[in-house]
Order: C-alpha cells, then sequence, then structure tokens
C-alpha cells in the first residue's frame, strides 16, 4: 500500500500490503547531521516495553528535547494506556506537540492502529490508538517498536544512506524490522519482521510465541540472564562474581547485569556474551541469505555490549553464511541512537498518517488530517 506522507511529513514511510513502491524522494544525509526531510514541529515518541514506557519530545533533527518514564504496569492494557496519558501530558505541557507516536512489541494492525498480538504484553485486538485519541484528543500512530527503531535509524543513526538495511532489537526477545529503498517493508499480511521467531533449534527452549527452539530464546538479553542464572545456580566458582553482584539472590541476575559486568571485564561475563553472540550470528546469516541487505544494525538493550557482542556475531556470521566468499557480505553494526531509538522514530513517523480508500481498490491510501477525522466524529467522543 503506498502511503503519501502528510504535507510536512517526512518523505518515505510504511509499506502495507499489498505495496508499490513508492520512489524514495530526500533520503536522509549520510554527512554529520541528519537533515529534515520536510518533518515539522515536536512530536511525542513512546517505547513500550515488557519492564519500561518511556516517552520523549523529539524535534524533526531527532533530537530528544525532553524525556521522561515509567514502569509497565503489569500487563493490563488500560493501565498501560493511563501511564501514557500521563506521560504525553506530563512532556506536553507548555509546548506545541503536533502528534504521537507508540512503538509497542507485536503485530500491528496498522491501517486500523490496532496491536493485534504482543507476546510481553497481554494484548490482544487492542484498539489502542483509537481509545488513546480520545483521551488525549491528539493524532495518535501506533507502528511496530523495532519498525520504529529502524526508521530512527536510518534517518539519523547508523543506517544513514543505506538503502537497504535490517534492524535487529535484542532486549526481552527479538525484534527486526526493514527498510527497503526508504520504505518501512511490513509484508504481504503487515506482520513482517518478526525474526525472533524464526526457528533455528527444532524441540529447543520454550519460546512465549507457544514455538520451541526460536531465534530469541538463543540471541536475546532474556536468553543470556538465564544462562547466567542456570550457570550461578550450578554455584560454579567462575559465577562468584555474578552471585557477589546482586547479593547472592540468583533471581536477580539479568541479560543486563551481565553486559555490565563484561564490560568491567569480568571474563565469564564476556564468556556469556560470546555465546550469544555466535547465536546472533548464525540468526544474522539466515536473514542475509533470504534478504540480502548492505547492513545489520544491532540495538536494543543487549546491544549496549558493543563490540563484545558484534565481533563474535561477525565470525559466525562468516563462517555460516550462504555463498561465502563469492558473494558481498552485509556490514554488521551497532546501533546509534541506543535505547532511545523506538521512541525517536516513532515521534518521527508520528507526522505521516494514512487510511485505506473506500471504494478504491485495495491497497491505496491517503494522507488523513487529524481535524478531518475529529469534524467527521471517527474520535468517537
Amino acid at each position: 500500500m503506498q502511503v503519501e506522507p502528510e504535507e510536512g511529513a517526512p518523505a518515505g514511510g510504511i509499506r502495507h500490503p499489498p505495496g508499490t513502491r513508492r520512489p524514495l524522494r530526500g533520503a536522509a544525509s549520510s554527512g554529520s547531521k541528519a537533515r529534515p526531510i520536510r518533518a515539522r514541529g515536536l512530536a511525542i515518541g513512546i517505547d513500550i516495553g515488557g519492564t519500561k514506557v518511556a516517552a520523549g519530545v523529539v524535534d524533526p533533527y531527532g533530537s530528544i528535547i525532553a524525556s521522561a518514564r515509567r514502569e509497565t504496569p503489569g500487563q493490563d492494557p488500560r493501565a498501560v494506556e493511563a501511564v501514557i496519558v500521563d506521560l504525553v501530558r506530563e512532556l506536553g505541557r507548555g509546548r506545541r506537540i503536533r502528534s504521537v507516536g507508540i512503538g509497542a512489541a507485536g503485530w500491528m494492525d496498522l491501517t486500523n492502529g490496532t496491536v493485534l498480538f504482543s507476546p510481553h504484553l497481554a494484548w490482544r485486538n487492542e484498539p489502542i490508538r483509537t481509545n488513546l485519541e480520545k483521551a488525549l484528543r491528539r493524532r495518535v500512530t501506533v507502528l511496530n517498536d523495532a519498525d520504529a527503531a529502524a526508521w530512527a535509524e536510518w534517518r539519523f543513526g547508523t543506517g544513514r544512506g543505506e538503502p537497504r538495511l535490517v534492524l535487529i532489537t535484542l532486549g526481552t526477545g527479538i525484534g527486526g524490522a526493514m527498510i527497503m529503498d526508504g520504505v518501512l517493508e511490513r509484508g504481504r499480511h503487515g506482520v513482517a519482521g518478526e525474526f525472533g521467531h524464526q526457528i533455528l533449534v527444532p524441540n529447543g527452549h520454550r519460546c512465549e510465541c507457544g514455538n520451541r527452539g526460536c531465534w530469541e530464546q538463543y540471541a536475546s538479553g532474556n536468553a543470556l540472564g538465564r544462562e547466567a542464572r542456570e550457570l550461578a545456580r550450578a554455584n560454579s566458582p567462575v559465577a562468584q562474581t555474578l552471585l557477589q553482584e546482586v547479593d547472592g539472590d540468583v533471581d536477580a541476575i539479568t541479560g543486563t547485569v551481565v553486559t555490565r559486568l563484561a564490560l568491567q571485564g569480568d571474563p565469564v561475563c564476556r564468556e556469556l556474551i560470546d555465546d550469544v553472540g555466535q547465536w546472533l550470528g548464525l540468526g544474522l546469516a539466515n536473514l542475509a541469505a533470504a534478504l540480502d541487505p548492505g547492513t545489520f544494525v544491532i540495538g536494543g538493550g543487549l546491544g549496549a555490549a558493543g563490540q563484545l557482542l558484534i565481533d563474535p556475531a561477525r565470525r559466525a556470521f562468516q563462517r555460516n553464511l550462504t555463498g561465502r566468499g563469492f558473494r558481498p557480505a552485509a556490514n554488521i553494526a551497532s546501533a546509534a541512537l541506543g535505547a532511545d531509538a523506538g521512541l525517536v522514530g516513532a515521534a518521527d513517523l508520528s507526522r505521516i498518517r494514512y487510511r485505506p480508500l473506500l471504494g478504491r481498490p485495495y491497497g491505496t491510501a491517503q494522507p488523513e488530517r487529524f481535524s478531518e477525522r475529529r469534524r467527521t466524529g471517527r474520535l468517537g467522543g
């Protein structure tokens, strides 16, 4: 589905099923500072994770000028919505906010702003956009959090100047997104990018999605924490630093703790990250065989490990790449925007609005202004 940007919105956008490629106009600069792509005004981006809800006011250059965060309130959709409303009102006070973008893990009906399924939140067919627009009386865009992060890296970060980029976010699970010629590729049914659920180990670890052996069970922050806890529970002498770090509470060992100790030089934690990096490289080789991107950008919380993770991933990628030695290999690089990528991308993309045209062939779209939906009563209140 071709998406036409609203006046003042960035070129490019989200490709919806089935898509026709929109010519790319004004791709992000590869210079030291990204230039705005016809983007004006301030927007608020919200990044909803399994443990936290982060928000920020983002200017057209991708800079966060104010931020706030809250803990994710369990798995109650209404409670999460209340937190979002609270954050938007706090950050919007005294500022002229153009739009709000929400990034969350899961499968999205992007046209209707509905979360079809979120593996880490109890959201099933939740009309998030409608609910939040009623509460906020503002235009709201809902999209996958990895899509938002990929857009931010392509516009302002590591992916500037790269026409075909794949982002991998390593956190609670593994998220993914593709940008092809400046357009977010969502697939035929709008649920592309769930790379973390490719099965690498048949009958392996059980995944929250219901399957076994998914990639994210071996190469995510959760996987890193699980492996470290198993080592600690065995009371291995090599795990004593880990246990001291958490005052003997094995359940407090997380991927974040392991990453912090690894960056401080702990050899066992570095070994654990090396193992995860090898699983990461294997999955990237599978994706390269199918997608052939120019660059893989590695982000998310585990991406903070930097070269400790990237180096073993590159080795495993080269070792498992189909046609190795006879084909160009994709670059593998760390994300530049860190944990802020999701909210920056969500804010930037919220300047684009779209809806299906009644009576037109499926797959066409046109810009839709928030004021138009208020005037026609489509906000429902």
